[in-house]
């Protein structure tokens, strides 16, 4: 329950088989391996093989979203939120440098946002600026963490034949990460101004 005793809606199960993202791609593999005429006992081989490769990366990211649950229903991202507003006008440069975090651990855009939107929300509360900025900004920070994020680094290696090499990739996408940031942190900070936000889409 929430602080005035109401029901908490979102620890209520559900699971909407069909429309998932994930059973969608394995429907879709099912159909491909058919066309192709790929043997069911290579098929199944292959998607084993896949998810022992994304093992770590599978854990981390429902760890991630279990995580997310626990701190939103627990009350302890509002607390948090709440000291972070702390930062006041600094929180509109500093929201997108939080997503960037959040995917860089979890690898996944979905998983920071669940992790930290609530967070971004009740700090935007607090400190007098827009919270739709700021869980836009937790979000597009995410996207410029993917290309640090060491599963995806793993996945991208692994795709193209170089494997144990995800330590070169990460030295060539750092500073592009960096200096993306750099300018989405000064796009917020200018939206979240008064003066500037209106230049601004």
């Amino acid at each position: 329950m929430d602080a005035d005793g109401d029901p908490v809606g979102a620890n209520v199960f559900t699971w909407p088989v069909v429309s998932t993202g994930g059973t969608l791609v394995l429907l879709a593999g099912v159909i491909t391996a058919i066309v192709l005429g790929v043997h069911a006992r290579v098929a199944v081989r292959e998607w084993a093989a896949t998810v022992h490769e994304l093992r770590f990366a599978i854990l981390t990211v429902t760890s991630v979203l279990a995580l997310a649950y626990v701190m939103n229903l627990s009350g302890q991202a509002a607390t948090i939120g709440h000291f972070v507003a702390a930062a006041g006008a600094g929180l509109a440069f500093l929201s997108p440098v939080l997503g960037r975090f959040g995917v860089a651990v979890s690898g996944s855009d979905t998983s920071a946002n669940v992790l930290f939107g609530a967070l971004q929300v009740t700090a935007a509360e607090e400190s007098g600026l827009s919270s739709e900025l700021l869980a836009a900004a937790n979000s597009s920070g995410g996207v410029l963490g993917k290309m640090i994020s060491p599963q995806n680094l793993t996945i991208a290696c692994a795709a193209v034949g170089l494997a144990g090499r995800e330590g070169d990739l990460l030295r060539r996408v750092l500073p592009w990460s960096l200096g993306l940031l750099l300018v989405m942190c000064l796009i917020v900070v200018g939206q979240s101004s008064p003066v500037l936000g209106w230049m601004l889409p």
